[in-house]
């Protein structure tokens, strides 16, 4: 009696465990689907955060990747590689992890300037293309930035008046408000 007892216990075991591990992996892929759906739509609003936040004339691209004019790659830190608008005024600053300060303390260039021609479209996709001048005591570039639909991620490109070293940003557009970058000094 022992034995059929214990037996149909191991039954019952088996039979419950094999049913938890078949939900298990029925929840696993609807947890899957459920956390793409979500990042879908966070980043949707992120894009409607970013866009906004354009419209308005405060912003902040904060870069994680830097481009140079023949096409060599740099990772920068975003809080100290960032090009960021507030009304009419703008800032401009690229710092490399070198060892040597530079002009604005933390191994690159900041400089601040005046925004005109301010000019934001959308395309048939949806993507948002923004283009301006900025001019200062040390800087006369056009600026574009191209943000790409349903995200926050941005590129950006210097394209300086009176030399041809164009300079490129990656990286992500938010509100000035949420920003959070360290400006060195300025020319």
């Amino acid at each position: 009696m022992k034995q059929i007892l214990s037996s149909m216990m191991l039954f019952m075991l088996l039979l419950v465990g094999t049913s938890a591990v078949q939900a298990q992996e029925t929840e696993k892929e609807l947890t899957r689907e459920e956390k793409k759906a979500m990042q879908a739509k966070l980043d949707s609003l992120l894009f409607e955060e970013a866009k906004q936040a354009m419209n308005e004339k405060q912003f902040t691209l904060e870069a994680d990747q830097v481009v140079f004019k023949y096409g060599q790659m740099a990772y920068v830190n975003s809080n100290t590689n960032f090009v960021s608008v507030n009304g009419d005024d703008a800032v401009v600053q690229v710092a490399f992890n070198i060892p040597v300060s530079g002009p604005n303390g933390l191994g690159g260039v900041t400089v601040d300037g005046k925004v005109s021609s301010y000019k934001l479209e959308e395309d048939k996709r949806g993507n948002l293309r923004l283009s301006m001048n900025v001019m200062g005591a040390g800087i006369s570039a056009r600026v574009e930035i191209e943000l790409i639909k349903d995200s926050n991620k941005a590129s950006l490109d210097i394209f300086p008046n009176f030399n041809s070293n164009r300079l490129s940003l990656n990286g992500v557009l938010l509100p000035s408000h949420k920003s959070s970058v360290f400006k060195g000094r300025s020319f």
